[in-house]
């Protein structure tokens, strides 16, 4: 597989997954065309890089379809100059992508193996990865403008939602009945509420169950 092989999947990906599902901020298109996906994959995984779906990447994660990257970022509209944090952030992919739409990125991994691939795959990008529990996201870079969980979540624990400024966001794949549904709210007073719009092929992030008696 050649370079031009994979230049040619991405102009694909983008004219039949990504302008015709509502992705139509052309800052996303134009970072979602620049990003090559395929520096983000286990090798054995290249040939599916840009498939309209989720790709594995080894211990119990995967990267989200473009669709639902591109749609949640669309659905953001971020104006450029945020602070952003990527919660679940793998091997990189999805802050490559946020790197070329806001001021800064932090991206937020459990898994060392993947934070060390990201570290590899995001040299030069100026996103920061820092390694530790998803759950309790990473205060210490905050707060932010704006958080990204990069899979599917039954809810956004408290402590996610306290690192984000009054009238910042969060967007997320959010499990309704096992069903993935990107959501984008944002953070008001302390308190946090999303709308869903679209079902999308997002995997879950380990730890993001919902407590007993908990209502989204």
């Amino acid at each position: 597989m050649t370079e031009h092989n994979f230049e040619q999947m991405r102009r694909a990906m983008v004219a039949s997954q990504l302008r015709t599902t509502g992705v139509s901020d052309p800052r996303v298109i134009a970072a979602m065309g620049a990003v090559p996906r395929e520096r983000f994959v286990p090798a054995d995984r290249l040939l599916v890089a840009y498939a309209d779906a989720s790709v594995p990447l080894g211990h119990g994660r995967s990267l989200i379809s473009p669709m639902a990257l591109g749609r949640l970022l669309t659905e953001a509209s971020l104006e450029g100059n945020e602070k952003a944090l990527v919660i679940g952030g793998a091997t990189g992919y999805s802050a490559a992508v946020l790197a070329r739409l806001v001021g800064s990125v932090v991206a937020l991994e459990e898994q060392p193996e993947l934070a060390a691939a990201a570290r590899e795959a995001l040299a030069g990008t100026g996103v920061k990865v820092v390694e530790g529990p998803l759950t309790e996201g990473y205060p210490q870079g905050g707060p932010y403008d704006f958080i990204l969980i990069d899979g599917a979540v039954e809810y956004a624990p408290q402590a996610i939602i306290d690192q984000v400024v009054d009238g910042g966001q969060i967007a997320a794949p959010v499990l309704d009945n096992g069903v993935p549904r990107l959501s984008v709210g944002r953070v008001v007073g302390g308190a946090f509420g999303a709308v869903a719009y679209s079902d999308a092929d997002a995997p879950a992030l380990p730890g993001f169950q919902k407590p007993r008696g908990f209502s989204f």
